[in-house]
């Protein structure tokens, strides 16, 4: 089975700032039986949002993950792909494939998050702290706001907020956790490649019996399973 592939900067496309580098946008060339097709960089779009920049306050100085970094992870999931079809592979399931394998199962449950807290605190009668941390959150972290409310509400609000977010949202808190305790800074994602590994799987399941005690890590890990693009 011969698959070729390549990543390249599209300069036929306007340049784009990736954390203070002009560049063009970065695409991916895959042929297979003397067809070829042409796609956008996932990770590129992924790491190129402004929450995974670091900013130095007071200075110009930003920091954030690496072209070369990126195109890393863009080889790696090409070839988990390639690997996973020795014997059906064509550019129709890799297509599908790749849509599913490269996402960030973080970024994924991240939204459904937002809205929980946004409902949440109007429940509570904070209206004001929803709107905030919906329009905060484009360049905010999700579980880095859930860090600070944890210093600027009292300990009734902030384990309501907390508990209830089990039942009514997404498993965000433990994925994002468990991500940030196997992964290094600039490249804080867990893709679903990563999720179809059963050691990764393992190791979830056990950092849920450190950290939720009262949760089953069965449900979480079905949870995530459930998962969709």
């Amino acid at each position: 089975m011969k698959i070729s592939y390549k990543t390249y900067l599209n300069d036929r496309l306007k340049q784009v700032d990736f954390h203070g580098q002009l560049t063009y946008p970065l695409y991916i060339q895959v042929t297979y039986e003397r067809k070829t097709i042409f796609f956008k960089s996932y990770y590129f779009e992924l790491f190129a949002k402004e929450r995974y920049c670091l900013k130095i306050p007071g200075t110009s100085i930003a920091e954030g993950p690496g072209l070369l970094q990126v195109i890393g992870m863009e080889t790696e999931v090409i070839k988990f792909i390639a690997k996973k079809h020795p014997d059906d592979f064509s550019l129709e399931v890799f297509k599908k494939d790749y849509a599913y394998y490269s996402k960030d199962l973080c970024n994924e449950l991240e939204s459904g998050f937002i809205d929980y807290l946004y409902t949440f605190f109007y429940d509570e009668g904070m209206p004001a702290l929803a709107e905030t941390i919906k329009t905060g959150s484009r360049s905010t972290i999700a579980y880095d706001i859930v860090r600070d409310l944890k210093i600027a509400l009292n300990n009734k609000v902030y384990d309501k907020l907390i508990e209830n977010s089990f039942y009514y949202a997404p498993p965000y808190l433990p994925v994002y956790g468990f991500m940030k305790e196997i992964k290094k800074w600039p490249m804080l994602c867990l893709t679903a490649m990563e999720w179809d590994n059963m050691d990764t799987v393992r190791a979830f399941k056990e950092y849920v019996e450190v950290h939720y005690p009262g949760m089953k890590s069965t449900e979480l890990i079905r949870q995530v399973n459930n998962w969709s693009p």
